[in-house]
């Protein structure tokens, strides 16, 4: 089982998550930088209605957000390059998919069937070393992601990390965070297989 995160590893949802941030913002009235929200994806929704809402107001926010969230983040969010190459080459070795993501899972579900990724499981609303949970209970050898929170997921589980240096984090972060191996993006997922493979094995 490889898992692999959700938001800038396998689709590019920030121009649909800046829409339902200015969706966000016509519904309530509270500005929110809905570019700068969106170049820092990978913690918990709350984490960045926070940086905008007073306290008493986060979970409004939240409710709100996720309830545009169809309408406005679905249709404009495309996969990442390779990500359907990626999934191919796990299958093709006869290996499972699963995506493991701090988006809600039904939100998620929506992202994966728009774009016809097929992956065989889903567990979101987990964030970093909470990830780890899902990660061993479906018995993932390794956890590729785009943030150095993924690799502290990895670490917590006892998996490699696989990081891929096309979200927030550098190919430095992702190194210092515990990556064993940083890829450029997706599209040298499948010719890395063998090698990663093997980190999956030693780990």
């Amino acid at each position: 089982m490889v898992g692999f995160d959700l938001d800038m590893t396998l689709v590019d949802s920030r121009p649909g998550i800046a829409a339902a941030y200015r969706a966000l913002t016509a519904r309530t009235g509270v500005p929110v930088d809905a570019e700068l929200a969106v170049s820092r994806l990978g913690p918990p929704l709350r984490t960045e209605i926070a940086h905008w809402f007073p306290p008493e107001r986060i979970e409004e926010a939240v409710t709100i957000y996720r309830d545009l969230y169809p309408a406005y983040a679905i249709t404009p969010t495309v996969p990442m390059p390779g990500a359907q190459a990626a999934i191919d080459g796990v299958h093709a070795l006869g290996g499972r998919v699963m995506v493991v993501t701090s988006k809600i899972g039904r939100l998620a579900k929506l992202h994966l069937d728009h774009l016809g990724l097929a992956v065989d499981e889903l567990a979101g609303d987990l964030f970093a070393e909470q990830k780890a949970t899902a990660l061993r209970e479906h018995g993932a050898t390794l956890y590729v992601g785009d943030h150095v929170a993924d690799m502290a997921a990895a670490q917590a589980a006892g998996i490699p990390g696989v990081g891929v240096a096309t979200g927030p984090c550098s190919t430095d972060e992702l190194s210092a965070a515990g990556a064993h191996l940083v890829l450029g993006d997706l599209t040298g997922f499948p010719a890395a297989l063998d090698r990663i493979i093997r980190l999956a094995l030693e780990g």
